[in-house]
């Protein structure tokens, strides 16, 4: 049976609605309880730095640019090994019924508990040992995937003075539109985004137009020196005011972001592409050129942030609820912006999975496996050719969704003579999509070893102490820095992927048990199931790393990082189910969503005008 992309676009967008529409109101109306007239962190602490009121699209924007990394981008290229069909399920299942339960529940906890971390709702609701598990399985995996998108975006921009110039021009333009909105037109969202995005796009525009200057050389770097600037941009995301760089910047690549999927989408209702990878390939249970293992655990742990994400926890009880300005945000926010990463994964795995699967093989793999293989390439010269760059052996994903992307733009009327402008503009797209992650990560590193630092030294564990904010700031930066520099990032990689999950499974574990102490006990199953379902994928998938590559590569350092995440994440859970059964004798509550809001309005008053 042949699958035309159309199809896969259309189904995907109306199963995500439908699921916003009913699983998602049930779970903010029914298990959370959102209360519309409860104060939120950012009105009660605002501070002008870390606290700050902000208007719900420019939350819904950072929140966004933050969570989608290069995992929505790469993870499902990768798992399209296995065909499109098993990428496909988990992509829109695991999104509804995992992913966007899992952020919305850890924002709304972050949000109920002032702010705090994973770490600090962890220990309230269920020991000290819990939380203190999560704050190092936290940190550690926040230290790893900053590295790791560091890596990918330096990878992307060096020796290109095109992506350079483009993506660095976001810096100051996300400055002016902070500085315009905060002094200039205090309140003018509308005013500032049209300036902010026609700046953007004047910096795309302008990328070509820079590379073929005499004055290319100012934006081209090599490897190690784009790695080290991109420490010192994190530097500053992270200790600045959330107004003045981190908000604006990932708001802005928000339009950027949802445009370019946007029209990715409307590029395949167009030209209408027949997906040429199978439903299923002959790599299903292992063997692959791509990933070796089998289909079971590892489509999970390669899609990753498509789906569900560890990785979303950090950011969801790190910089998003210190903007939110009313809890009824949380569900746009936290399932709301999932289930739109989860829209972009399937337009990434449509994108990969029109290539020729022999084409997609050649990208994706070595020059020895492929040899192996016994294929050979159909279109991929004459792509290469219009490129103007060698597409073969490119492993990682993000070339072969470029070319796929840039396949699709070109064939729409009057656009084939730009297949290398697609190119290298979806290129640059990738790197600006993962430079959002790595500024807002750092700055949720930088809350974390002030949260931990405080435990021993007080001043440090206060967030309007500056020694303490800068100190932190960098040292979060010169933790991941040093990874890149080293160079060996790489080697422990697959151990990112594993992490995430288990990672995730935590955040399921707390969150039930916050949901319980709601006294919400006859929903807990709404994290309980994906809780329980993701500790075996994920605990399966470490299991097979250690036993079948690292133990054989004797790579010791990934075994001894393996077994500590698993033994942090372990404690958590253990902790987390002693507390489910002490919270099972608790009442039921059943007061309903109408009870708690004249509860609310009587004890809070109506809740501020969102500006």
């Amino acid at each position: 049976m042949v699958m035309n992309g159309i199809y896969l676009v259309i189904a995907s967008a109306c199963i995500l609605m439908l699921a916003y529409r009913f699983y998602g109101a049930f779970v903010a109306a029914k298990v959370l309880t959102l209360d519309q007239y409860r104060p939120t962190p950012a009105c009660v602490h605002d501070d002008g730095h870390d606290y700050v009121p902000t208007n719900k699209w420019v939350t819904f924007g950072h929140h966004f640019a933050a969570i989608a990394g290069a995992g929505p981008l790469v993870g499902p290229v990768i798992a399209a090994q296995f065909g499109y069909l098993p990428g496909a399920l988990w992509i829109l299942i695991g999104s509804v019924f995992a992913g966007a339960v899992h952020d919305m529940v850890i924002l709304f906890a972050s949000v109920r508990y002032d702010g705090k971390s994973i770490a600090d709702i962890a220990k309230e609701e269920i020991s000290n040992s819990a939380g203190i598990g999560a704050m190092f399985a936290t940190l550690f995996l926040l230290v790893i995937t900053l590295a790791g998108m560091a890596v990918v975006v330096a990878n992307a921009l060096h020796n290109s003075p095109w992506g350079f110039f483009s993506v660095s021009m976001t810096i100051p333009i996300a400055i002016f539109v902070g500085a315009y909105l905060r002094w200039i037109r205090p309140g003018k969202i509308q005013e500032g985004t049209i300036i902010g995005v026609l700046l953007i796009f004047a910096a795309i525009l302008g990328g070509p137009v820079v590379a073929a200057s005499p004055y290319a050389s100012w934006f081209t770097y090599d490897l190690k020196t784009i790695e080290i600037m991109l420490a010192v941009y994190g530097f500053f995301a992270a200790a600045l005011p959330v107004w003045l760089l981190l908000a604006p910047r990932d708001y802005l690549s928000t339009y950027l972001k949802i445009g370019t999927i946007g029209a990715l989408a409307l590029g395949i209702i167009i030209v209408m592409p027949v997906i040429q990878m199978p439903a299923v390939t002959p790599y299903l249970w292992g063997g692959g050129p791509v990933l070796k293992g089998s289909v079971f655990p590892f489509i999970f742990i390669t899609i990753a942030c498509g789906a569900i994400s560890g990785f979303h926890t950090v950011i969801a009880t790190g910089t998003t609820p210190k903007m939110i300005t009313n809890e009824r945000e949380i569900l746009p926010i936290g399932y709301g912006a999932m289930l739109t990463e989860a829209f972009i994964s399937m337009m990434a795995l449509i994108a990969a999975t029109a290539l020729h699967p022999d084409d997609y093989f050649a990208i994706n793999s070595t020059a020895e496996s492929f040899k192996a293989l016994g294929l050979q390439v159909h279109e991929l010269p004459a792509l290469a050719n219009m490129v103007g760059e060698d597409l073969m052996h490119r492993p990682g994903g993000a070339v072969s969704l470029a070319v796929g992307m840039a396949h699709i733009f070109s064939k729409l009327p009057n656009m084939d003579h730009l297949m290398g402008y697609w190119y290298h503009f979806c290129i640059m797209f990738e790197a600006l999509f993962i430079m959002t992650l790595i500024d807002a990560g750092t700055r949720v590193g930088r809350y974390l070893l002030q949260e931990l630092l405080g435990q021993f030294y007080k001043p440090l564990g206060n967030v309007h102490w500056q020694p303490g904010v800068y100190g932190c700031a960098a040292l979060i930066c010169v933790l991941w820095g040093y990874l890149v520099l080293q160079g060996n990032i790489g080697t422990i990689w697959p151990l990112f992927g594993v992490s995430n999950q288990l990672l995730a499974t935590m955040t399921l574990a707390v969150g039930t048990t916050v949901i319980m102490r709601l006294g919400r006990k006859r929903y807990a199953w709404v994290t309980g199931i994906p809780c329980i379902a993701l500790a075996i994928i994920a605990i399966t998938a470490d299991f097979e790393n250690v036993m079948y590559n690292y133990i054989p590569g004797q790579k010791w350092i990934l075994v001894a990082f393996s077994a500590a995440m698993f033994l942090m994440i372990l404690i958590v859970l253990i902790e987390a189910i002693r507390s489910w059964i002490r919270l099972s004798s608790i009442p039921q509550d059943y007061r309903t969503q109408a009870d708690f809001e004249a509860e609310s309005l009587k004890k809070y008053g109506a809740p501020k005008v969102n500006a």
